[in-house]
């Protein structure tokens, strides 16, 4: 019975856990703010010649697929060749240690 009560709570509280809405675009952790104002973008070539935006933020990354605003699309824009990034490639003062 005890067993039974403790599983049914720890899912219970998962479940409500996995309820909370978090603002992806916003870092929480040490260096916390606005990831769109305070990470400089770099872009990675994807080995489908698409482009990636990408920042290192120390002790997280960051990776989006570019999307054309219009279409929705993926951008294909053909600036490096496939496997390579170029630009700013890290957004913080905080080390990786990696």
């Amino acid at each position: 019975m005890g067993t039974r009560f403790l599983a049914a709570a720890i899912a219970g509280l998962t479940l409500l856990g996995a309820c909370t809405k978090l603002d992806h675009g916003v870092d929480h952790g040490i260096d916390s703010g606005d990831l769109a104002t305070k990470v400089k973008w770099g872009i990675y070539v994807d080995p489908d010649g698409c482009d990636v935006w990408l920042a290192d933020d120390g002790v997280e990354g960051y990776s989006v697929v570019r999307l054309d605003p219009k279409t929705g699309e993926r951008v294909c824009s053909g600036v490096l060749p496939p496997g390579y990034a170029a630009g700013h490639k890290r957004g913080s003062a905080i080390p990786d240690f990696l």
